[in-house]
């Protein structure tokens, strides 16, 4: 579980005392209790002593414990650095990530978070009559946070546990979280539902959680999140915490993302077609901004711009739109819009309403698509002696930008770094992202270009432009 801590003002509040002869009896509560859509307050006694066993029995089995290892060098002791290092006084150690995961199809696909086996080398997974498997990785999504493993068991008849992505999750319903927090073995703790679409926790780019209070802790990333139908509703992903321990708010991915994620993973139709993407570069709507527009309070997400051709430029949006909901649902801001696409496919239509600059509200369908790819990828390692080696690159598009968290609007072609190793590329603090401009002076527009430019050879000086974060910066290298 990946801990996230916040300063936050304690705050405490005295309930105000009543009169006990003015309170409703049990019997008042029993003979008209509160419900509505299959949902009901304990009425008495009997009720309230049910318990959870029958929904543990059924989804506990699927839920899994993965752990990833990985070799890092580790410097024995960093005074013998001071002397140029050579001396070879450095040793290898195991690093080793525990999480958990959930077994979501019968052949063996599982769900859990991407920090759970980012970097790992070995991924291992330990199901819950202690048998232990070496799991592939099918999907792995930084922004999301999920990961998408497959194990192959001899014989099968894995338990699974059913992804429910109905969206008819409401605030006060009753969960359990099944998980392996602290390595001690499988552990199930309940809470209720105390938020939904829950935005701006700044934990992953995908940012829309089901916030709970069923204790969830280190170990428990990549768990289930579970309703009282048995089945997995969230996928439990981090905690707001200045201890690192559980206090009570816990976030969980929903299950209709995570479902999305399966269905890539495993080459289905959203594999096929991509992630969806309507082309649209929007705001948040503030309260300054929900004056200039004459609303009485900030609803729904501005259209800034519109990338050309793109699906929602074919459906007529254009700059100063307000796009006021996403398939009947409000939203509030861009996480809730980014999030309702991503639980279509490419190739869907996705139904807005749309309030136009002049004023007019009409209902519009997009039609999702890919990004557009642009020129080949081209991905490369660049070697050799130049400022640029150990760096991989590719041709940048908006499909390849969309993929890596670029904005497709400002940067839309060129050469950008995919990722960097040892080497000089290192040494000069390159970063994936950053996108080449120029090379002494010549313009990069092209992996092949680049690879020429770097390769004619005799230059000792090099002077390198890159775009980061909406800025140019210049390096000037000396080999």
């Amino acid at each position: 579980m990946r801990p996230y801590r916040f300063v936050i003002p304690a705050l405490f509040l005295l309930a105000a005392c009543s009169n006990p002869e003015s309170k409703p009896s049990a019997q008042t509560l029993a003979a008209a209790p509160l419900a509505e859509a299959g949902r009901q307050v304990p009425g008495d006694v009997r009720t309230m002593k049910m318990s959870f066993a029958p929904v543990v029995k059924k989804a506990a089995p699927a839920v899994v414990n993965v752990y990833s290892r990985r070799v890092v060098r580790q410097a024995v002791d960093p005074f013998w650095g001071l002397f140029g290092g050579g001396l070879g006084l450095s040793r290898e150690r195991i690093a080793q990530s525990l999480g958990s995961g959930v077994i979501v199809r019968a052949d063996g696909v599982i769900v859990t978070n991407n920090h759970v086996v980012e970097g790992g080398q070995e991924i291992m997974v330990v199901l819950g009559d202690r048998r232990e498997f070496p799991a592939k990785v099918l999907l792995t999504d930084p922004r999301a946070d999920i990961a998408v493993l497959k194990i192959e068991v001899p014989g099968g008849g894995l338990p699974v546990l059913a992804l429910d992505d109905h969206d008819d999750t409401q605030i006060g319903d009753l969960v359990l979280a099944i998980g392996d927090p602290f390595g001690v073995g499988q552990t199930v703790t309940n809470g209720i539902v105390s938020a939904l679409a829950r935005t701006g926790v700044g934990i992953t780019d995908v940012s829309y959680f089901i916030q709970t209070d069923a204790a969830i802790n280190p170990g428990n990333s990549g768990g289930a999140l579970v309703n009282m139908n048995g089945d997995m509703i969230g996928m439990n992903t981090a905690i707001l915490s200045q201890s690192g321990s559980s206090s009570g708010i816990g976030f969980a991915i929903p299950a209709a993302l995570v479902k999305r994620e399966v269905e890539n993973a495993v080459g289905g139709v959203a594999a096929r077609h991509g992630r969806p993407w309507l082309g649209l570069k929007t705001q948040t709507v503030t309260a300054e901004i929900a004056r200039s527009l004459g609303m009485d309070r900030p609803a729904g997400v501005l259209v800034t711009d519109t990338f050309p051709d793109g699906p929602a430029a074919r459906a007529g949006l254009r700059q100063g739109d307000l796009i006021l909901s996403v398939d009947g649902v409000t939203i509030d801001d861009e996480a809730s819009l980014n999030y309702r696409v991503l639980t279509h496919r490419a190739g869907e239509d996705i139904a807005l309403q749309v309030r136009h600059a002049k004023g007019a509200v009409e209902s519009v369908r997009v039609r999702a698509a890919a990004p557009p790819a642009g020129a080949a990828r081209d991905e490369r390692l660049i070697s050799g002696r130049n400022p640029l080696s150990g760096a991989t690159v590719a041709n940048l598009s908006p499909a390849l930008a969309d993929e890596i968290g670029l904005d497709p609007f400002a940067v839309k072609d060129g050469v950008v770094v995919i990722k960097v190793d040892d080497g000089f590329a290192a040494r000069i603090s390159l970063q994936a992202g950053d996108v080449i401009k120029e090379v002494n002076g010549k313009a990069i527009t092209s992996v092949a270009q680049l690879q020429s430019v770097l390769g004619s050879g005799g230059v000792l000086g090099w002077r390198v432009s890159i775009q980061r974060g909406g800025q140019t910066l210049t390096v000037q290298v000396r080999l």
